[in-house]
């Protein structure tokens, strides 16, 4: 019966512990599932909370940090794209292999390594993300192209007029405001449906961040 006993304890004891790591597991995924990037234009503005519209027509309320770290989103053009930069580009594929730039991040040399190599982009249907340092830049008759180099790869793609091209500069709390346009990756979702967030990315001058 001692041995039944001392049983019946040791397995009660595991089955906790791995009723822990279940939840643990379950919580670390929920926090993980539970971030989203959160664009559109400002509609309301109450101290720390704002109301965003986005390109789908819903509304998000964000509780912005009271540590929020500001940047503008600045229109650039294709010449001030240099070799050696370090870019986001997202793009679509075209049918002789090489992808068509939407839009172009010019990072920041201290942003250098961030992020870098290729995946999707929800930017676009089939989008795709590569972030790299350009190795070439050459101009064909459909204007500039890049050939990117990330670890492990590289893409070559071609800039047409159509693409939008940013630079990030520091930014301030003041463009926070009805009719501003904003960025915000990473977006903690609350399980109430709001979300809080960190970092905002604001458009001047007409630019919508992307």
């Amino acid at each position: 019966m001692r041995f039944l006993s001392v049983a019946a304890a040791v397995l009660g004891t595991a089955l906790t512990a791995l009723t822990a790591l279940t939840a643990l597991l379950a919580a670390s995924s929920y926090a993980q599932e539970q971030t989203a990037t959160i664009a559109g234009s400002i509609q309301a503005v109450d101290g720390p909370i704002i109301v965003v519209k986005q390109s789908n027509g819903k509304e998000a309320k964000v509780t912005l940090s009271d540590k929020l770290v500001v940047s503008g989103v600045v229109k650039k053009s294709a010449s001030d794209i240099k070799q050696d930069d370090y870019v986001g580009v997202g793009a679509v594929p075209q049918a002789d292999g090489r992808l068509r730039a939407i839009r172009i991040s010019i990072f920041p040399a201290d942003r250098k390594g961030t992020n870098e190599g290729f995946g999707p982009w929800s930017g676009a249907p089939d989008g795709t993300m590569t972030n790299a340092t350009v190795d070439t830049l050459v101009t064909d008759v459909n204007g500039p192209v890049l050939t990117l180099k990330y670890k492990g790869g590289e893409k070559t793609v071609v800039v047409t007029p159509q693409t939008q091209i940013t630079t990030s500069v520091a930014g301030d709390p003041s463009e926070i405001k009805p009719g501003a346009n904003v960025r915000m990756v990473g977006a903690t979702k609350n399980p109430d449906g709001t979300f809080a967030a960190a970092r905002i990315s604001v458009g001047r001058d007409g630019v919508v961040p992307r």
